[in-house]
């Protein structure tokens, strides 16, 4: 997904209430955060310059890439049903199962 396919997924409905949410009584699932997080990321580097990257980044972005990793292998449901949570919070996380 795009840095603003993610961002106009994020401000609706349907990204809300996917996944786990965090312990901090937000309300906010984990996943959403992250979605939250991959935007910065791709704001602060728009021309994805690997030095402009800072740990913290290259963290969150190893993080994202092995729940999609994990979570694509373990559900096929993903690829096939849109409506499914898994698809849903694979979204949040910047992966959208529908256009691998």
């Amino acid at each position: 997904m795009s840095g603003e396919e993610l961002e106009e997924w994020l401000q609706g409905e349907q990204s809300q209430g996917s996944g786990w949410s965090k312990s901090d009584g937000s309300g906010e699932t984990v996943g959403h955060e992250s979605g939250r997080k991959i935007i910065e990321i791709l704001r602060k580097n728009p021309s994805k310059d690997p030095e402009e990257y800072d740990e913290e980044d290259i963290a969150h972005m190893r993080k994202v890439v092995a729940y999609c990793k994990r979570h694509l292998a373990q559900e096929e449901t993903a690829k096939r049903n849109t409506d499914s949570k898994s698809y849903k919070s694979l979204k949040n996380w910047g992966h959208d199962a529908q256009k691998t």
